[in-house]
């Protein structure tokens, strides 16, 4: 498979704060459309490979390519004009506007406008109507004209969510999305991250084995900055390295705290 055809691929990505090597070498290849999820232990550097994607960090060595296009080194907001969204590099939702206004003002920029009090945005037809359908999308019809602040924090998640897409990125970012949440929240939200994803390539960052599996085509278990298993949900759980290293110390923690 061509580099081209890759919607997101590391190459020997390296990352180190001093003498300390936090991602030793990372290579990865996620094709156009998969959900891949990550897990490993606190510390293991899940949230440092978002930042070196994502433009929040610069690597050390190594390369990301968005779409066969290098995007290391490029600024947060670049990359997100290229293509690749991440749920809170969109700075939170703007609590004193409503749902519908959060949504509408994501929307500007991804149609062409640039932010100004000069236009009264009532007026901009494409710009509702996408709102609008976005609002759909994440079920939140019902609380359109709700200030956010007045949400639920699954619904602000829900709006968040929302924000992230609103710019029609085709690589969606999320670091544990469902954290906080109630099992029936989190069941909810799973599938509200499955319809609003369909024909995007998704990477979640997630502590939730439950919510890994139910959602990743394949999973990518980092230990100590490095990626020791990338495979479809049921070898990883078979895998007796990840088991080793993690996967069955989590489970037996989560089995532990449901007794």
């Amino acid at each position: 498979m061509s580099a081209a055809t890759w919607a997101l691929e590391l190459k020997d990505l390296r990352k180190s704060f001093g003498k300390t090597d936090i991602i030793r070498g990372v290579d990865l290849q996620v094709a156009a459309g998969e959900r891949i999820g990550i897990i490993g232990p606190n510390g293991a550097g899940k949230s440092t490979l978002f930042n070196l994607i994502s433009g929040r960090l610069e690597p050390s060595s190594g390369k990301v390519l968005l779409n066969g296009k290098r995007i290391d080194g490029k600024k947060p907001f670049e990359i997100n004009r290229m293509g690749l969204s991440r749920s809170f590099q969109i700075t939170n939702i703007f609590p004193r506007l409503s749902v519908f206004e959060n949504l509408r003002c994501a929307v500007l920029w991804s149609l062409g406008y640039r932010y100004t009090f000069l236009r009264f945005l009532s007026k901009l037809d494409d710009v509702n109507q996408r709102a609008e359908e976005l609002l759909e999308m994440i079920q939140l019809g019902r609380k359109r004209d709700v200030l956010a602040t007045n949400l639920t924090y699954a619904e602000q998640r829900a709006l968040e969510i929302g924000v992230t897409i609103a710019g029609g990125a085709n690589v969606i970012l999320l670091d544990e999305p469902t954290a906080g949440m109630s099992r029936g929240e989190t069941a909810r939200f799973i599938e509200l991250i499955k319809e609003v994803t369909v024909g995007k390539t998704l990477l979640t960052v997630e502590h939730d084995m439950g919510v890994v599996f139910g959602l990743a085509d394949k999973i990518a278990v980092v230990v100590y900055g490095e990626v020791i298993a990338f495979d479809v949900p049921q070898q990883v759980r078979a895998d007796q390295k990840v088991q080793e290293a993690y996967l069955g110390s989590a489970v037996a923690a989560q089995q532990e705290g449901g007794h």
